[in-house]
């Protein structure tokens, strides 16, 4: 089952650059504080706005209750068939909100006004018990009006508040809510200073309506619910919101893990058996890997099999250059070994001399194109080349065409390419050499273009490459004419020269003949 969903995994994983995965947990830990602290706001906002709906259900009940019992008012029997009336339904909504209701100063104590009104003194009489009970229950203190702001029902009663912002706006006929301070507030916790609303009441005065007159306000007024306390009581829902976030930073580290980590980890060890001698393979990158991860992975292998391939050239190059020494440098030895220990005449003695001088003539030669190869090796691509092939290939023409009947066939005019025009004519010159060389009496030198490329073909009529040779052509050291003092050399220097500018140079399949196809970039 653990397989099956790992390989799911691989199977769907996004391709994410390492700048995605360091950005995500930056601004996730950047954030994450934040959040927590809009989260405290945004809860005890929510936990204020729940007690102002409470006290709104309070007096709505209470006044509607006042009103119908309120004497002279005339009920009006309930139609069943409003209720289907889309307005019939109007809920209140909150209008507190901590961030932009002003706080009013707390509320003072009721001054002194007139007598009562007789009706409501009447009505709060029997609705002493109700509000009694409700506020035993809901620990909201709730007091009842008359028309004139006079408390008639609860504390302070004979007093008037009718000076009280939220009263004048209920005696308009207007119901509304304010924040005012809480005077009797003390803090018993000590991390009661983040909250905001713990030194704060809810005030809610909403009017008793009889016979459309305002006779009558209900005010309701009650502390929110603490924030802590609010914490405790959703310690479940907040818990599993914290599961959430614990979850994210570990869904965050894995990833860091799998996209970045591990993989650096594999390719270190993966570095450290190459470096010690390994056979170089790297490992293929996991599927999880960023993808500048992966992208170093493919530059690692690349490097390590150019490593491999340069380490298995030089030991075989090594072994041939000990070669080719070893043949000239064996008859210069021997030859002089015979001119100290015997005595010979003039014309055996000169032809023991000719020998080591062609011996060090072929030495010195093979000293010559192992620079040159040296230096193709060494060549770095020239920036901002523009050469048309024609001079160059007109120059190492002209300089053969005594001995070859050399055939140039270009459609139109060929396009610029980005090879120097030295490493052009040098590479035609040594194929049209070989050509000659190898018993060659015509080559046919044509050019194609591709979208990005000049094709150029060099077409011979001689006896050709044999099979078994066409593999070794572009190896150093080979060659079929070696008792003439070939080095075997030219191809391989052609070769070198060419892939310093992206260039390249093969030998292509024939019946007759040797077909080189010469490979060059465009200029930009």
């Amino acid at each position: 089952m653990i397989a099956r969903l790992r390989a799911f995994v691989r199977r769907h994983w996004p391709a994410l650059r390492l700048r995605t995965i360091l950005l995500s947990v930056l601004i996730f830990a950047g954030v994450l504080p934040g959040l927590s602290a809009i989260f405290l706001r945004v809860y005890e906002n929510t936990l204020v706005r729940q007690t102002e709906a409470e006290l709104v259900a309070q007096a709505v009940a209470l006044s509607a209750v006042a009103a119908s019992d309120w004497p002279g008012a005339v009920v009006v029997p309930l139609d069943p068939a409003r209720r289907d009336d889309p307005g019939y339904y109007r809920p209140e909504p909150a209008t507190i909100d901590l961030g932009s209701t002003p706080v009013l100063p707390a509320r003072p104590a009721p001054r002194a006004a007139a007598a009562p009104d007789a009706e409501a003194v009447s009505v709060a009489a029997r609705l002493a018990p109700v509000i009694d009970r409700t506020s035993r229950t809901t620990l909201a203190s709730i007091l009842l009006l008359d028309r004139n702001g006079t408390i008639v029902a609860g504390y302070g009663q004979g007093g008037g508040l009718a000076d009280l912002t939220e009263v004048r706006s209920a005696l308009a006929g207007r119901p509304q809510t304010v924040l005012r301070r809480n005077d009797d507030y003390h803090p018993r916790y000590s991390m009661e200073w983040l909250s905001r609303a713990a030194g704060l009441r809810i005030h809610h005065a909403r009017p008793v309506v009889v016979n459309g007159r305002v006779e009558g306000v209900i005010v309701a007024s009650r502390s929110p619910r603490a924030l802590f306390k609010g914490l405790y009581q959703d310690r479940i829902k907040i818990g599993l919101g914290v599961v959430g976030t614990l979850g994210v930073i570990a869904l965050l580290a894995v990833l860091v893990s799998r996209g970045i980590a591990r993989p650096i980890e594999a390719l270190s060890r993966a570095t450290r058996d190459v470096a010690g001698g390994g056979e170089g393979a790297i490992p293929p990158p996991p599927a999880t890997a960023a993808v500048e991860i992966r992208t170093l992975y493919e530059d690692f292998g690349r490097m390590a099999q150019a490593v491999d391939r340069r380490s298995r050239y030089l030991r075989d190059f090594a072994a041939a250059v000990s070669h080719e020494f070893k043949t000239p440098l064996s008859g210069i030895q021997g030859a002089v070994e015979l001119l100290q220990d015997h005595e010979m005449a003039p014309g055996q003695r000169r032809r023991f001399l000719d020998n080591i001088d062609a011996d060090a003539r072929r030495l010195s030669a093979l000293v010559t194109r192992l620079l040159d190869l040296a230096r193709a090796d060494m060549a770095r691509p020239e920036l901002g080349l523009s050469v048309d092939v024609r001079p160059p290939i007109a120059k190492a023409v002209d300089a053969r065409s005594s001995l070859l009947a050399i055939s140039v066939m270009f459609d139109g005019e060929p396009p610029r390419v980005a090879v120097p025009a030295s490493t052009i004519e040098m590479v035609v010159s040594t194929l049209l050499e070989n050509s000659r060389q190898a018993g060659a009496s015509a080559v046919r030198i044509s050019a194609e273009t591709s979208p990005e490329r000049l094709v150029v073909t060099l077409e011979d009529d001689g006896p050709g490459v044999a099979p078994a040779d066409a593999g070794r052509v572009f190896a150093p050291f080979f060659t079929t004419r070696r008792g003439e003092g070939g080095a075997g050399l030219g191809l391989s220097i052609a070769r070198a020269l060419l892939a310093a500018n992206d260039a390249t140079l093969d030998l292509l399949p024939t019946v007759e003949g040797a077909v080189f196809e010469l490979v060059l970039p465009l200029a930009e």
